[in-house]
């Protein structure tokens, strides 16, 4: 405490504000400007590896930093307004918790209305194909399937064990590996 015994305690605030702003400021140059990320770890905010599921996390700097800087500064207000430092204590945390919050959640929407173009194999299952590789007896041939927005290839055998035609429409039955497993469409 003798360290801050010179320092009012609107300086102390603003000294937080300033540090929370600082490092807003660094995190967005070093993550947006030159895509370093974010200085939790890498993609923290993204892949939710504080919280155990994809989304952002209540841990990133981002959000912090709002907070710091939202408390410093509220903080401040409080002081400048004549309330003890207890009360602007507690007027800096519930700003911090609301700018914090807002922060959260525009970042979680941003997240929400994120797309991939990732084909997982496991989705294939179900799904109608042509064959663009005739399927001989006991042997592969490859299947063409359109999965969303993507074309998807893949070797595939018949399930009966039976020759299928060149563009005939199969159903994907099953995925073993990378081959698909098909039959005929009635």
């Amino acid at each position: 405490m003798l360290l801050f015994a010179g320092f009012s305690a609107f300086a102390v605030f603003l000294g937080i504000a300033s540090i929370g702003f600082l490092f807003l400021v660094v995190s967005f140059v070093s993550g947006e400007l030159f895509d370093h990320g974010d200085f939790v770890g890498h993609d923290a905010d993204f892949h939710g590896d504080v919280h155990g599921g994809p989304g952002v996390s209540i841990f990133s700097t981002r959000i912090l930093s709002v907070f710091i800087t939202a408390f410093g500064g509220f903080g401040a207000i409080g002081i400048h307004l004549g309330y003890s430092t207890e009360v602007s204590t507690a007027i800096g945390v519930a700003g911090g918790l609301f700018f914090g919050t807002i922060i959260y959640l525009f970042a979680s929407f941003l997240f929400s209305q994120q797309a991939s173009s990732e084909v997982r194999v496991s989705d294939l299952a179900g799904n109608t194909a042509q064959v663009s590789v005739g399927i001989p007896r006991a042997g592969v041939g490859q299947v063409r399937c359109t999965l969303g927005e993507s074309v998807v290839e893949k070797i595939a055998r018949s399930q009966d064990g039976e020759q299928i035609p060149v563009n005939t429409l199969v159903k994907i039955e099953a995925v073993v590996g990378e081959t698909v497993v098909v039959r005929r469409v009635e």
